[in-house]
């Protein structure tokens, strides 16, 4: 398992990646409610992660990491079914899938 200084480094990196899909979000035009509702609950769930950058809960940070896990890949499915989705969406859902996939990794190895 990494140390708390490496997950504060990972957990960094997915609060920037979902602040980049809100972002694209914003700028989409047409954008599917389930996806626009999925990063919307994906950004909450980033805010709370500021919490943790003191006190590490191993607990807390697994379910954290299982309800994002499950958000985004939502999110990711409804961006491979809508093909008028821009670029820049899809890959900014991508971006923050794989930093959540790699959290994940990193935390249960």
């Amino acid at each position: 398992m990494l140390q708390e200084n490496d997950i504060q480094h990972r957990l960094q990196l997915l609060v920037r990646a979902v602040g980049q899909a809100a972002q694209a979000a914003s700028a989409e035009r047409g954008l599917p409610h389930e996806l626009r509702d999925s990063i919307q609950r994906l950004d909450k769930h980033a805010d709370s992660v500021h919490g943790m950058r003191h006190a590490l809960d191993q607990a807390r940070l697994r379910k954290l990491i299982a309800d994002m896990e499950l958000l985004a890949e939502r999110a990711r499915r409804v961006c491979i079914n809508v093909p008028t989705l821009s670029g820049q969406m899809k890959g900014a859902v991508s971006h923050m899938h794989s930093q959540i996939q790699e959290l994940k990794r990193d935390v249960y190895v």
